[in-house]
């Protein structure tokens, strides 16, 4: 869980040896670190491999080799990754038509505060959102919002013990869930939290 630094990134050149093995990798991994909230929405959670594979993308688009660049890439990108007691989460309002997109993300204001997270039979979590700037105003909400769900003790003591997880959205114009998250997705999300004993 610890931050990434410049020693765990490659240099431009590596990069672009291990590139394609590495972007194979990552896509695989990513399929276990999505949830679909029914047709259009869904979260992409975040973990040090994809952060440092978007580092190093970022890195490679931009041509920075620069040590004052790369710390700036990972000034940014660093919070992404969870903590240990917390997952973190990109948040996506899919439309595929303008028209109907813009309808509804004025009906969805205040989605991003509605997903919730929920450990077998504990409390949902509901997340923090959009730390770092406001993504909506009066007239519309964001497609695309940075979530963090703050887990309790018991929450993760119970993942270390094979809990389940599920998920949802309890907002008025987008109610979907409780939805079980799959053996693989569960485990995946589950190796982000720190083995937690409750005495």
């Amino acid at each position: 869980m610890t931050a990434l630094s410049r020693a765990d990134l490659w240099s431009l050149e590596e990069y672009a040896e291990r590139r394609p093995a590495f972007r194979q990798e990552v896509m695989a991994h990513k399929k276990t670190r999505q949830v679909p909230l029914g047709e259009h929405a869904r979260l992409y959670f975040e973990d040090a491999l994809t952060i440092k594979y978007q580092i190093q993308e970022m890195l490679r688009i931009e041509k920075v080799f620069e040590a004052a660049g790369i710390n700036e890439e990972l000034e940014s990108y660093n919070p992404l990754i969870p903590d240990g007691h917390n997952w973190k989460a990109t948040f996506m309002v899919e439309y595929a038509d303008p028209a109907e997109r813009a309808v509804r993300l004025a009906e969805l204001i205040g989605i991003e505060d509605k997903v919730w997270m929920q450990v077998e039979d504990c409390e949902r979590v509901y997340p923090i959102a959009d730390e770092d700037i406001s993504r909506e105003n009066e007239v519309k909400t964001s497609s695309v919002h940075f979530l963090r769900f703050e887990l309790t003790p018991v929450m993760m003591a119970a993942l270390g013990n094979g809990a389940s997880i599920s998920a949802g959205i309890d907002h008025p114009a987008y109610s979907v869930g409780p939805i079980a998250l799959p053996s693989g997705i569960r485990d995946s999300l589950a190796r982000d939290i720190k083995p937690a004993t409750i005495n």
